[in-house]
């Protein structure tokens, strides 16, 4: 991982710098002899490894019917929890490994993973918790590679190194922990800053009083055949936010060659409608068509058609984020645009940095939805969002299936209706009333919906985390063609990684007189 650079580390942390790296050189040192004197201790039958002593004197999982492994791979007490964490640090030593040109350390390495990876994904679906026996023969394969990587093959500069930089990648994304968990409460009660809902307040004002404004947007609307025409590239975006929906548009017009080419199908609520409306009329995008649509139109997405829908009605007082009808609109797209073949669905909190055309033209190979992957550095499978000891999922998926992610999806809408995708999100829906498969979000439904109907695309068309992590490798995000702002912490905000922000703001239109105005006065 490549050391950021010096004026973004915080100047606090240098004077504590050669205490943490001298008491690591101590710990390193002192794992190193514990390792000799357990080999020399050969007589021994059975030396259990510290991890497991330590899990030893807790007290074991409770069987329950209910049991959820993704709470207990979250748990610190578990051992699906320490072969997780085992894995992290065996995966950082292969690429070690390949990079000194030890294939076989790697090999080594690369195979014990998996055989970790098959435990939890069986542990995944059944009703009982890993056992000792069934932990302790990995847990000890795996330190004892990682220690040989360590030992053998390289020098300790190489190793403090390498550990420098997890731990320094630990300690930034708990400060990052830290501060979401403070502002969180913060969050829920301010969801712009009052700088942004100045200009929100000001735009529906102007739309409200543009009379003309309203009729030729209805006009817009109703007779633009560039609407409905497959020939040109068409994009999504559903959002209440009307700034995070111009710097996408901005972005993804701004890295096109040919922005005429572009539409934009936006759909808010009620109340942001008008201010949607008055900023893009008041806002160039270089040709591109931009349609706006408000949510309380769409008559048909109601309680005897859409489970969530009826959810929401039978419980009102409560709409979190992560339920929003707004939020599951993605699952509706070809109903919303029923003359379109192909689009492309973009989340508020994502930028564009490069052409996105090339993907209407992609093969999906007879796929509903292309998307990146996400299982390559972490354990983003199946089992981590689903609840697979419910014997309606362990019987229909596995749980070894690759995750992928929401914000930057292709959609072959030809597809979705002949394989009636919608049908199979309104059935996951209906069977999770009781929240026992997932407990939230859009991810886990769409895992369900689009299970074995989904295209992978190259990973750098979609980089994501910039949301949270504020250690992503810069190359990664300068070779993205979309990069997104998942987590709490978005570039709007005054809680963002400031790293990342400038990505963001330069999408913004500064100039504007109500943002000049707000900026000014808030």
């Amino acid at each position: 991982m490549r050391r950021r650079a010096f004026d973004y580390r915080r100047p606090v942390r240098r004077r504590f710098s050669c205490w943490i790296w001298s008491l690591l050189l101590l710990f390193v040192i002192g794992g190193s002899i514990l390792f000799v004197v357990q080999h020399n201790h050969r007589q021994e039958d059975h030396v259990e490894s510290p991890l497991l002593e330590i899990n030893s004197r807790k007290e074991s999982i409770v069987h329950e019917s209910s049991r959820n492994f993704t709470d207990e791979i979250l748990s610190a007490r578990s051992y699906a929890r320490q072969i997780s964490d085992q894995m992290t640090l065996a995966k950082a030593y292969v690429i070690i490994a390949k990079e000194h040109n030890n294939l076989h350390l790697a090999w080594e390495l690369s195979s014990k993973i998996r055989s970790g990876q098959l435990l939890l994904s069986k542990a995944a679906t059944r009703a009982d918790p890993i056992s000792p026996n069934e932990a302790e023969p990995i847990i000890k394969s795996l330190s004892g590679l990682i220690f040989k990587a360590q030992k053998a093959h390289y020098d300790i500069a190489t190793t403090i190194m390498t550990m420098k930089n997890f731990i320094q990648s630990i300690e930034e994304r708990g400060y990052a922990a830290t501060v979401q968990s403070t502002v969180l409460g913060q969050l829920a009660a301010e969801s712009l800053p009052k700088n942004l809902q100045c200009v929100e307040i000001k735009l529906t004002s102007d739309w409200l009083q543009n009379k003309s404004m309203i009729e030729l947007a209805e006009y817009t609307r109703e007779y633009s055949p560039r609407l409905v025409d497959n020939n040109l590239n068409h994009f999504c975006i559903f959002s209440d936010n009307t700034i995070a929906v111009s710097a996408v548009i901005n972005s993804t017009v701004s890295n096109t060659e040919h922005p005429t080419q572009l539409v934009f199908h936006v759909v808010t609520n009620g109340v942001k409608y008008g201010a949607m409306q008055a900023w893009f009329f008041s806002n160039d995008f270089k040709g591109a068509i931009i349609e706006v649509q408000n949510i309380e139109d769409f008559t048909w997405l109601n309680s005897s058609y859409s489970p969530l829908v009826k959810q929401l009605h039978d419980n009102p007082g409560v709409e979190p984020n992560y339920i929003s009808l707004l939020n599951h609109l993605r699952f509706y797209i070809p109903e919303i645009y029923p003359f379109l073949e192909k689009i492309i669905f973009l989340d508020e909190d994502v930028v564009v940095q490069k052409d996105l055309t090339p993907l209407f033209s992609l093969d999906l190979h007879g796929n509903v939805n292309g998307a990146v992957e996400t299982c390559l550095e972490s354990f983003h499978r199946y089992y981590k969002y689903l609840n697979f000891s419910s014997p309606l999922i362990s019987t229909k998926f596995d749980p070894q299936a690759c995750g992928w992610a929401f914000g930057m999806n292709v959609f072959d809408l030809i597809a979705w209706r002949k394989a009636n995708v919608t049908a199979r999100y309104h059935y996951w829906q209906e069977q999770n009333a009781d929240w026992s498969i997932w407990k939230m979000g859009t991810l886990p439904p769409g895992l369900l919906a689009f299970y074995g109907l989904t295209e992978p695309l190259d990973r750098r068309w979609h980089v994501l985390g910039l949301g949270y992590d504020s250690s992503i490798d810069q190359r990664l995000i300068e070779t993205a063609a979309v990069v997104h702002f998942n987590g709490n912490m978005k570039p709007w905000l005054k809680m963002s990684i400031g790293r990342y922000k400038n990505l963001w703001q330069r999408y913004v239109n500064q100039s504007h007189p109500h943002l000049r105005d707000c900026l000014t006065t808030s």
